[in-house]
């Protein structure tokens, strides 16, 4: 043992401080620490070779060395090498296969790489055989044949392998094709051990001993394979953690991928803060990059996917071209989950639309927001359309090719409905393979299904999973969409993407896409045409979601006036009515609002009929606006009755009537049946709604008012703190429910005591006031009064004296002597 010490120290030192001493126990203990690793290394080899023989390992015919980058899944190897290695001098067990499964480039050939280097020594013969085609296995299995000295041909190489007594590991790499029976490569027998890898999940079944699915690296690996293939000095890794995840996660940490960025980057093609820039502007030619260095069996990243590709194209019959197909309207979309029942329900809308033309004889295109028969025959082919009855055979066996080649994840999500899903490279590839003219082609197809679904009331069961996908969709520039295909054709899907984004209140993206709108038929809100009516519903609606009701009033006003024109029993007629009636409403006209509602119930429409169901509803909360709340009790409890016997219990309309019908409760102090109604309504909408849905907040919101009323001040206040901290991630700072919610979790801190929290939210809330009401309005001058009196209770009297004066000065110049307002501030 090497120490800084000469002889005479080594054998007689004097003290434990001594340099000898220290230097010598140091060295100890790291002997120690190593001493079991040392052993087996040393001697253990040894050992199995003295069992198996003297000629260790004879046959080699591995194709490479492991990738010197090698990152990770040092557990699955752990396993492979204890399950293909135990017991190796008993039969008992019988033959031990393997099976690694994952999509292209995450690294399965590499992992049998590392195994067959790791226990080269255990085995008399490594055998390696490429089986992507039946070409490549002949020639691997010649090459075994020629090694052993038999025939050369398959069944030969097999039967040579299976009468052997000698350890062998027999690799069967990329056994990717699902209509190809990978049995008939495994040496027959209970000798030996096997891998096989494949992209199918279905050649599981020729596991014995067991099987992993390969999925990406965690991040941990991901960023340091990352940063040892862009070759990042490891002392830099830290400062470049941030950057390197940021990789990691647009790449999906595919392992492939990363290695390519790697590379890309050490070439100097960009630094590591500019990947992320290069690949969104430049995706296919980064992806398509490669090197010559280590580089694997398909070069770059899209290469392993149209490898995949080549199989579907040459799958006979029409399941291939359905699956082709299929990728492509995926490729349209978000790479996230996306609910099978999507395509059940365009299906369902395109044969009520095929039933109307068939009995009207209607074959030109219908006024803009319609759906004509070029619509329906745009629809792709695995759907169907003419059929009777819906038969989802040709869908879900497209969906399972694509899930055969690891290019789509089938998933099960809420109540048992199916999914699937797309790692975000095999997506980027779906969209880049295709040619401008196909990308054209696959986004009409897309457009047709989703203008179709839009029909549908079922889509509202998953929204919540729906929404990434509209808003990809939607992502092409409005030029471009507009390239694709006539403009009366197209825009009828732009607006029912529309009608579907007002749905989800998904308002900014709504509001602008009516932008792009407006820029591209060269058209504005403030002077409207009666040639875009269906593009002025959209927009009054969506300013009414925006809660900008009285800038909607002059476009509702002109609307109704156009469609004068029409029937008095119209359904457009009555919706424009509709509309402009809540707009009064909203704007505190009540008399106006309830005159035209009333007049709108006495239409001939069945009781049942939408519209007539939403004019009463809104009659119904007008009268609770107007002081007539038991009126208004008496129609909710009906209309509440009347929809339980038409819609199903999800309905956005049932549960607004349910809402409603809590709200009046709660005026009419009959708090608990409120909470029962609220209780019910925020437990149905958790099963469709994210936990950051608009809607699932409002209704939160209305039942944490409840318990206040009811004296439960500890669970109100747990719930608004809830909401006002989900509010704060994904409202805008001026939208009422974040506002309305943090003025009253201001009241729950006060009645507490908690005066402080208080302030620094009623603050908050009279500061962003100040910038989107007037000073008369009488929200902004209840939360300025409720702050003054904070500021009292806290003893900060100069503040509070300061903002009370602001009160009265205000209301003085807006309300009478005798006002009971005015007359308690004062």
């Amino acid at each position: 043992i090497p120490l800084e010490a000469n002889h005479s120290k080594i054998v007689k030192f004097d003290a434990r401080s001594d340099t000898g001493y220290t230097s010598a126990l140091e060295r100890l203990r790291q002997y120690e620490h190593d001493a079991q690793k040392v052993i087996a290394d040393r001697f253990l080899p040894k050992v199995l070779a003295a069992a198996i023989g003297p000629s260790k390992n004879v046959h080699w015919t591995v194709p490479r060395n492991v990738n010197s980058l090698f990152t990770g899944r040092s557990a699955i190897v752990k396993r492979m090498r204890s399950t293909l290695s135990s017991n190796e001098g008993s039969q008992v067990q019988g033959q031990r296969r393997f099976v690694i499964i994952g999509m292209g480039g995450q690294g399965k050939s590499e992992l049998c790489l590392r195994v067959a280097h790791a226990d080269s020594f255990r085995f008399w013969g490594i055998f390696w055989v490429d089986v992507d085609s039946p070409t490549t296995a002949t020639k691997g299995f010649i090459a075994i044949a020629q090694a052993l000295a038999v025939s050369e041909s398959i069944e030969c190489s097999r039967h040579a392998l299976a009468s052997t007594r000698k350890p062998r590991l027999l690799v069967l790499d990329n056994a990717d094709d699902p209509n190809f029976d990978y049995g008939i490569y495994i040496p027959s027998g209970n000798r030996g051990a096997v891998i096989i890898t494949s992209r199918v999940p279905d050649c599981q079944q020729y596991n014995t001993h067991g099987w992993e699915t390969l999925r990406s690296l965690g991040m941990h690996d991901a960023t340091q394979l990352l940063l040892s293939a862009a070759k990042v000095p490891e002392e830099s890794w830290q400062i470049c953690q941030e950057d390197a995840e940021s990789i990691a996660h647009l790449l999906g940490s595919h392992t492939l991928a990363l290695l390519q960025a790697g590379a890309y980057i050490s070439k100097g093609y960009c630094k590591l803060d500019q990947y992320s820039v290069q690949y969104q502007k430049q995706r296919k030619r980064v992806l398509g990059q490669y090197f010559k260095q280590e580089q694997s069996r398909y070069r770059h990243v899209y290469a392993t996917f149209e490898a995949s590709a080549s199989i579907l194209q040459n799958h006979e019959g029409e399941a291939g071209k359905d699956a082709l197909e299929l990728l492509a309207i995926l490729s349209m979309l978000h790479w996230g989950l996306l609910p099978l029942q999507v395509f059940e329900q365009a299906w369902r809308s395109a044969n009520r639309w095929f039933q109307y033309y068939d009995v009207v004889g209607i074959t030109s295109t219908p006024e803009v927001a319609e759906i004509s028969r070029w619509h329906l025959d745009q629809l792709p082919g695995f759907l169907g359309v003419r059929q009777n009855e819906w038969d989802d055979d040709r869908l879900r066996t497209a969906v399972h090719l694509l899930a055969s080649l690891s290019l789509v994840t089938i998933d099960s999500f809420a109540d048992d409905m199916i999914g699937f899903s797309m790692h975000s490279l095999a997506h980027a590839w779906a969209k880049d393979r295709q040619t401008l003219k196909g990308q054209n082609e696959a986004w009409l197809r897309t457009g047709c299904v989703l203008l179709l679904l839009g029909w549908s009331d079922e889509w509202r069961v998953y929204e919540a999973t729906l929404q990434p996908h509209v808003h990809s969709f939607l992502s092409p520039a409005m030029k471009v969409i507009l390239s694709y295909g006539p403009q009366d054709l197209v825009l009828p899907t732009l607006l029912r993407c529309g009608w579907i984004l007002l749905e989800m209140k998904a308002h900014v993206r709504l509001e602008r896409l009516l932008q792009d709108i407006y820029l591209a038929l060269d058209i504005t809100p403030s002077q409207p045409s009666r040639d875009h009516l269906p593009v002025w519903e959209l927009t009054v609606r969506s300013m009414m979601g925006m809660h900008n009701s009285k800038q909607a009033m002059p476009l509702l006003e002109h609307m109704v006036e156009v469609r004068k024109t029409l029937a008095d029993g119209h359904v457009d007629r009555l919706r424009s009515q509709l509309d402009l009636a809540v707009a009064y409403r909203e704007n505190g006209l009540h008399e106006q609002a309830i005159e035209l509602l009333e007049r709108l119930v006495g239409t001939t429409l069945v009781e049942t009929h939408p519209i007539r169901l939403e004019t009463v509803h809104e009659l119904a909360v007008a009268y609770h606006w107007d002081g007539q709340t038991h009126r208004a009790i008496e129609m909710l409890e009906h209309l509440l009755e009347v929809s339980k016997t038409t819609l199903v219990e999800t309905h956005p309309f049932r549960l607004a009537t349910e809402s409603g019908l809590a709200a009046a409760y709660r005026t009419n102090r009959n708090t608990k049946q409120a909470i029962r109604l609220l209780e019910h309504v925020v437990k149905v909408k958790e099963t469709v709604l994210t936990d950051t849905h608009p809607l699932r907040l409002a209704s939160e919101f209305e039942l944490a008012l409840a318990y206040r009323d009811n004296g439960n001040i500890e669970r109100a206040m747990k719930l608004l703190e809830h909401i006002v901290k989900v509010g704060e991630s994904v409202l805008a700072e001026t939208h009422p429910l974040r506002l309305a919610s943090e003025n009253q979790l201001a009241d729950a801190y006060m009645m507490k005591g908690n005066t402080a929290r208080a302030i620094e939210l009623l603050e908050h809330v009279v500061k962003v006031g100040k910038s989107v009401l007037e000073e008369t309005h009488p929200r902004q001058l209840v939360a300025e009064h409720k702050l003054a009196f904070a500021y009292h209770i806290n003893d900060q009297e100069e503040q509070a004296i300061v903002l009370i004066k602001h009160v009265i000065e205000v209301e003085r110049r807006i309300l009478g002597v005798e006002d009971r307002k005015r007359m308690l501030t004062e």
